[in-house]
């Protein structure tokens, strides 16, 4: 019988950290590439907390979630060198860990090699809850009254306001509560929380999205015609970003039946207001035959929709959530575009006019689907044919 595969480590470090951005499993699972069950059991075992820390570690030693996978990968039979390729360690990493950490009765103890990788290490940390029975004590007593824990860390100050050994945070009860290899507090306790729960969740439900856009359209109403691609004036939209700490973007639409590219000009940043006034100032400048839908991704940047839809003529149609492929002719187009401004770098470095050059060669630039017509031929020929249907002549 075969055994389940690994989840790579980078893979779980990407799931926690798409759950840290406020993702549910099921989207942090897919960003992260792991299937549903495995992510749940990730997440069940973690007891709903993120075992990594905001920054980035140094990866000379070993976690605490990689003695995790170790004792996992070793019980199903799996040997030091398969193990250390799942883990991206080396073999010998692997063997002097199994070597620390196993004992002939029990075998391979993930706690029992942390317990002792601290101790070795100078200066551990312990868990304050685990080293300290009178604030442990204090904590168990006032959690069995129902008491939560910022109540329990705010209430000690003023109980113990010169001690500072009967001092914890709020969050430090929680990962005692939760994350049993920190020690301190019984997975029990969560019994007497308000939830009642015995494994963290997100506050998010599933299913739920934050932000949600008001007055959207989605796209299973829009025309039937935008979807044969027979009339022209129907768009697909999105952002390509540059580096965060820019916060530049251009905006991409293309025009559905002939596949002709605009660029959008978010040299400072991508909110609302500026998308408005970017796809305002384009699509303006278009003949009313081709201001007819535009279709988008639920991103916060198309908040000022109904604006937009004012100032425009389009009607504006939403996607499904994490659904690309309704605006695939845009993420091909993204693809293309990643050729001249690659990931990364600040965009507000190309100008308006490098984009309307770029959007220029692009549209000018032979289509196979097109029997090797570029987009602007296509949609020369498209706006003077006439449609019985709109009276475009």
């Amino acid at each position: 019988m075969s055994s389940r595969p690994a989840v790579p480590i980078d893979a779980i470090r990407e799931f926690w950290s798409q759950i840290r951005a406020g993702l549910v499993i099921e989207e942090a699972a897919g960003i992260a590439g792991v299937s549903l069950t495995q992510a749940r059991r990730v997440f069940r075992k973690a007891g709903g907390v993120n075992p990594f820390s905001a920054a980035v570690l140094k990866g000379r030693y070993l976690s605490s979630l990689e003695r995790e996978e170790i004792h996992d990968l070793r019980a199903r039979g799996h040997g030091v060198r398969q193990i250390a390729r799942a883990l991206g360690r080396s073999p010998g990493t692997i063997s002097r860990e199994l070597a620390r950490g196993s004992s002939k009765r029990c075998g391979y103890r993930p706690s029992v090699a942390q317990r002792k990788a601290n101790t070795a290490r100078r200066g551990p940390r312990s868990a304050k809850l685990a080293v300290n029975q009178r604030l442990r004590e204090e904590v168990q007593d006032r959690l069995k009254r129902h008491e939560s824990p910022e109540q329990i860390a705010g209430r000690l100050r003023i109980d113990f306001p010169d001690d500072e050994e009967m001092r914890v945070s709020h969050e430090t009860i929680y990962q005692s509560l939760y994350v049993q290899s920190r020690g301190g507090l019984t997975r029990e306790l969560t019994a007497h929380l308000r939830t009642g729960r015995s494994m963290r969740k997100t506050r998010r439900k599933e299913g739920e999205r934050r932000g949600r856009i008001q007055g959207m359209i989605m796209l299973s109403e829009r025309p039937a015609e935008a979807a044969d691609r027979a009339v022209p004036g129907h768009w697909e939209g999105d952002l390509i970003l540059g580096s965060v700490a820019s916060g530049s973007a251009i905006g991409t639409l293309v025009e559905r039946a002939s596949g002709v590219v605009l660029l959008l000009h978010l040299p400072e940043n991508h909110t609302a207001l500026a998308v408005q006034e970017a796809m305002a100032k384009k699509i303006t400048e278009l003949p009313e035959q081709l201001k007819r839908s535009l279709t988008w991704d639920q991103g916060v940047e198309m908040t000022n929709h109904a604006r937009i839809t004012a100032e425009t003529g389009l009607d504006i149609y939403f996607c499904d959530p994490h659904s690309p492929w309704q605006r695939g002719s845009n993420e091909n187009m993204n693809g293309l575009l990643r050729q001249y401004f690659p990931k990364g770098p600040d965009l507000s470095i190309y100008g308006e006019g490098i984009l309307d050059n770029v959007a220029a060669e692009l549209n000018s630039r032979p289509r196979k689907r097109h029997g090797w017509q570029t987009p602007a031929e296509v949609l020369d020929q498209l706006l003077s044919k006439p449609h019985e249907n709109t009276g475009v002549a």
